[in-house]
């Protein structure tokens, strides 16, 4: 185990001119120059850390440093925390992920006020909610929160301190709450929030008709919200989205709601059904053409349906565009299996074969029937059956080729030959 004094001093070398004086002159190199202070950027992830150090060198080293990374260490005590960061006095950035800072921080201590920390990052540290909310009065300032994979099942944020208006984005995801009335709690605490990430939630639903307030009004500022990976399964939860007054930004993959869908039916539906979104599971922003698109194939999708199954997004884009009646579909791919007839020698055999297979992977399901001919020691011909009397056979030459490139069709013929 290490102190922080003695990660930053194995790093970028010791003050401490007695190291290495007793060893002789003409073999002596220093491995590093000694720095009275560190970059602004300090990154010690993995190095064992469970404490501060010596408090009056950590003063003099760290007085510049602005964003501190100490990932993965074995930090467990909060006042070692405190320890450290009371001796960066510009700290804006902390991230603590992956230790295992379970313990209760204790009496909330008015000198520990880090007036210009914006961005704190926790996951994985298994923080309490009474920990948070006395860090949230230590923090005034900040504006980015990461609380992900903390085993979270519900949320316990309110207290007496009143709102942190400050919070612009949290991050929140891998925890295993599943209730919306939950969610909405972080909403009465952050009014100001503008970016919330729920992935991997198993959050089941987003009706809120247990909320007996309006519950938009919680996440009046909310701009992204992030949805992948939940048990979202009722296109209702879609159309509440819409509801949000400044949501603009979702990310909603990999849901059952959507699991039935090919993607560019997903894309189409969601897009139809939130004109307030404006990016959608990232990328650019939807330009009016594909709204559009996807407003019309919206009312053809459902046109088709029963009139009970037809949302109230229906009627209004019909409002719009008009009753539409759905496209004719023609089927321009090949055929998928068709019936060829093969020779080897004296040999003749009809078969179905899937046109989607390379030549290659033809060649080996042929090699009984080639009496164990090895595929690399193959020739295949194929014969048109409508084209062979103007040409002949063309050789099948390129193994990763698929065969329906070819344009194989049933009656056709192929012909299995040896390599000299």
């Amino acid at each position: 185990m290490a102190s922080l004094l003695e990660a930053i001093e194995n790093k970028y070398g010791s003050d401490d001119p007695e190291i290495g004086s007793d060893l002789p002159i003409a073999i002596y190199v220093p491995k590093k120059s000694p720095r009275k202070c560190i970059p602004s950027l300090l990154v010690l992830n993995d190095c064992d850390i469970e404490s501060a150090g010596d408090e009056q060198a950590l003063d003099e080293k760290c007085q510049q440093v602005e964003e501190l990374d100490l990932a993965q260490n074995k930090l467990s005590e909060w006042s070692e925390v405190f320890g450290i960061l009371k001796h960066m006095p510009r700290i804006k950035f902390v991230n603590l992920s992956f230790n295992n800072l379970s313990d209760d921080i204790g009496c909330f201590i008015e000198n520990n006020c880090f007036l210009h920390l914006r961005d704190l990052v926790l996951n994985g540290t298994r923080v309490d909610w009474t920990s948070v909310r006395k860090l949230l009065r230590m923090l005034p300032s900040l504006e980015e929160l990461h609380l992900s994979l903390n085993e979270y099942s519900s949320v316990d944020i309110d207290d007496r301190g009143g709102p942190h208006s400050s919070l612009r984005k949290l991050h929140f995801a891998g925890n295993p709450v599943n209730s919306w009335r939950e969610i909405s709690k972080i909403g009465d605490k952050f009014p100001g929030l503008q970016a919330l990430v729920l992935a991997d939630c198993p959050i089941e639903s987003l009706n809120h008709e247990h909320i007996t307030c309006d519950p938009h009004a919680k996440f009046s500022s909310l701009q992204l919200l992030n949805l992948n990976n939940t048990l979202l399964s009722e296109w209702e939860d879609v159309d509440r989205l819409r509801e949000y007054p400044a949501l603009h930004c979702l990310r909603i993959q990999s849901c059952p709601l959507v699991e039935e869908l090919t993607e560019h039916e997903r894309r189409q539906l969601l897009i139809a059904r939130l004109p307030n979104v404006e990016v959608l599971n990232g990328g650019g922003a939807i330009t009016q053409e594909e709204r559009e698109d996807a407003e019309r194939a919206f009312i053809r999708f459902y046109v088709v349906r029963d009139p009970e199954e037809r949302p109230r997004r229906f009627h209004e884009l019909v409002a719009i565009h008009g009753m539409l009646e759905p496209l004719v579909h023609v089927d321009l791919s090949p055929e998928k299996r068709v019936k060829v007839i093969f020779h080897y020698g004296e040999k003749r055999e009809a078969r179905r074969i899937d046109v989607y297979q390379t030549v290659f992977e033809l060649k080996q399901r042929l090699e009984s029937f080639a009496d164990g001919l090895p595929p690399h020691r193959m020739r295949l011909f194929y014969s048109d059956h409508i084209m062979r009397a103007i040409q002949g056979p063309e050789e099948m030459k390129f193994p990763q080729k698929r065969l329906y490139s070819y344009n194989i069709s049933s009656g056709d013929e192929i012909i299995v030959d040896s390599k000299t």
